[in-house]
């Protein structure tokens, strides 16, 4: 009898602890929430500034917000940021309306004031907004007159106050391409000292005309108008566009490449420092520069894996196979980033930011076998990244 007692105390307890355990799994988001809004802020006021918002929330900058959340930084002691109001740029309204709020608005005495309140500058997109995607009329994809977009005069100035006063910098693809005025990128480019070759890129998944629809009608055409009128890709590729003169250079898979998607690879400081993996695979906007070593850092390369007709077919434009991904200049002086693609447009959402340590949890996030995925790099290269870099800065500042 004592033996079938003590049995079923034990068979209970066994079943209690499973229970506990069970019940410790289903509130462990709560937990997260819960640490995640104890965790105080952190004041730090960033400029931002995005040109290309088409719908709400921005997806050109929700990455960043992303990060801004989870870290807790906020822009006043009590306000964190919000992704459709805490920027610079193209507001959409209902019915093809917006509003302008960028600095274009902004006098001298204002932009100064602004490079004194604010500890840093994001410019996350600078683009625009054009015609056909805004007021839908014609083909989306094609190219339209401009609405709104491109790198400004008061831009600039804010950077070179902002330069000036050793606070941190942070622009990417698409700062200072197309549209934004020659003199201006020229000013930008000797103020950080990179070039841009004027060399875009993009991977697409199919260059089949009759597969593809998201295909740009004037990348088809401007291929064809040097290639006597012939269009011959079937296969996944990566396609260049020279900005001043609409050259198109295709590489294709098998035919150029012999790895289909361009990869980027970090050094020993960026995986030991910033977190950033080894080696990773990017599908998106991409631009070509060139930077001065002795005055900044390389801390990514892009690499695109071409074999011997790739390579001939890049020769012929002058075209590099390996270009910066990430550039850095952190001294004294003033802390510089640049990233070479379009880092804060990824399909995220604010949702999973408010669970701390969600990060741990990256490996559910996204999956490998989509070519066109972006989640992976959001997750193991661009949050880790950039929460080192507002760290960094942060803790420099106390």
């Amino acid at each position: 009898m004592a033996q079938k007692i003590l049995g079923q105390k034990s068979t209970r307890i066994r079943l209690s602890w499973r229970g506990f355990l069970a019940l410790a799994l289903f509130l462990f988001p709560f937990w997260m929430l819960l640490l995640w809004h104890f965790t105080p802020n952190r004041e730090l006021l960033i400029a931002i500034i995005d040109k290309t918002v088409v719908a709400q929330p921005g997806q050109e900058h929700l990455s960043l917000h992303w990060v801004l959340n989870q870290e807790k930084f906020s822009k006043n002691k009590t306000e964190l940021y919000d992704p459709n109001q805490d920027y610079f740029g193209f507001f959409p309204l209902e019915k093809e309306q917006y509003k302008l709020k960028g600095l274009e608005r902004f006098n001298i005495a204002q932009l100064n004031d602004l490079s004194n309140r604010a500890d840093a500058t994001y410019i996350t997109d600078a683009y625009g907004v054009f015609r056909n995607e805004w007021f839908k009329v014609g083909n989306d994809q094609d190219r339209s007159g401009i609405v709104y977009g491109g790198m400004s005069r008061q831009d600039l100035f804010l950077l070179q106050k902002m330069k000036e006063k050793k606070k941190l910098i942070i622009t990417e693809f698409n700062s200072i391409g197309s549209p934004t005025d020659t003199a201006i990128r020229q000013q930008f480019e000797q103020l950080f000292d990179i070039t841009w070759s004027g060399w875009i890129g993009r991977y697409f998944e199919s260059f089949d005309t009759t597969v593809n629809k998201e295909l740009p009608p004037w990348l088809i055409r401007n291929y064809k108008r040097t290639h006597n009128d012939k269009w011959p890709f079937k296969n996944s590729g990566i396609a260049l566009i020279h900005a001043a003169n609409d050259q198109v250079v295709i590489l294709e898979n098998k035919t150029h490449l012999d790895n289909e998607l361009p990869f980027i690879y970090t050094n020993t400081e960026g995986k030991d420092h910033y977190g950033m993996p080894d080696k990773i695979k990017y599908s998106f906007w991409f631009d070509i520069i060139s930077v001065n070593n002795k005055t900044n850092d390389v801390l990514s390369e892009f690499v695109i894996d071409v074999n011997e007709a790739g390579a001939r077919e890049l020769a012929k434009f002058n075209i590099p196979a390996r270009f910066p991904a990430i550039t850095s200049h952190v001294d004294d002086d003033y802390r510089f980033f640049y990233f070479s693609a379009d880092f804060c447009d990824n399909p995220v959402t604010l949702t999973s930011s408010y669970f701390k340590g969600v990060g741990y949890f990256k490996w559910m996030m996204y999956t490998r076998r989509d070519a066109l995925e972006r989640k992976s790099f959001f997750w193991k290269l661009y949050r880790p990244l950039l929460t080192t870099i507002l760290n960094d800065y942060y803790d420099s500042l106390q």
